[in-house]
């Protein structure tokens, strides 16, 4: 899952208007901006394996910090707790905690059965969805098209930055997308990481997008 994450936060916009979609973006992201850092760090690991499914050629063994059940509530957790600290915003907070965790649902639905109960637990998770590209198609590209109908409907652009901005972000994300679905395997697996810190520079972008959108306040007429 790749932009199916995004999804979430896009679609979160419309729930948390005062929540700035970088923000939205970090905490739907956060497992996969840490994960590249635990690679470096020798402190997970993941192989290359082509076939292992047939939308990515990556076998995730040992992922348990970010990817597991018990990782996945607790990034929760921190992330609403120190949102918290920062907004005093309970409603918001709890939002924050929930694209946190939506990340490790989303995970599983795709997966195979690679997503861990807690660090030193066998159990392992996945529904495999993964093994039908068509089926993982439909379902992430289905729920990025509604994310960005949910941002672009309800936010307006104060100035061409506002619409060129959030069109570019779409259109680079969706290529992303299909180029690692359809292009070859990674030439080794100490490349990850670092491709994968790249991500990080979504999350300023998304900040800068915000700043030159307004959220359409909506009126209810009785």
């Amino acid at each position: 899952m790749f932009i199916g994450h995004y999804a979430v936060a896009l679609s979160a916009k419309k729930a948390a208007p005062n929540i700035s979609l970088g923000t939205l973006f970090l905490a739907a992201q956060l497992v996969d901006l840490i994960w590249p850092i635990m690679l470096l760090l020798g402190i997970e690991h993941v192989k290359i394996s082509p076939g292992n499914t047939a939308v990515t050629p990556l076998d995730f063994y040992d992922y348990p910090i970010t990817h597991s059940l018990f990782g996945a509530i607790g990034w929760s957790v921190l992330m609403l707790l120190f949102y918290f600290y920062i907004r005093r915003d309970i409603k918001d907070s709890l939002i924050i905690g929930f694209c946190v965790f939506s990340h490790w649902i989303l995970d599983l639905i795709t997966h195979r059965p690679d997503l861990p109960l807690a660090p030193g637990n066998d159990k392992m998770f996945g529904m495999g969805l993964w093994n039908s590209l068509s089926g993982t198609l439909v379902l992430e590209v289905g729920l990025f098209a509604l994310g960005v109908y949910l941002y672009f409907s309800t936010t307006s652009t104060k100035d061409k930055s506002g619409t060129y901005g959030f069109w570019s972000l779409v259109i680079l994300l969706l290529l992303i997308y299909f180029a690692n679905i359809f292009g070859s395997a990674p030439p080794d697996v100490s490349v990850l990481p670092y491709v994968g810190l790249l991500t990080w520079l979504f999350i300023p972008w998304a900040y800068w997008i915000d700043r030159h959108r307004n959220f359409k306040i909506q009126i209810i007429v009785h």
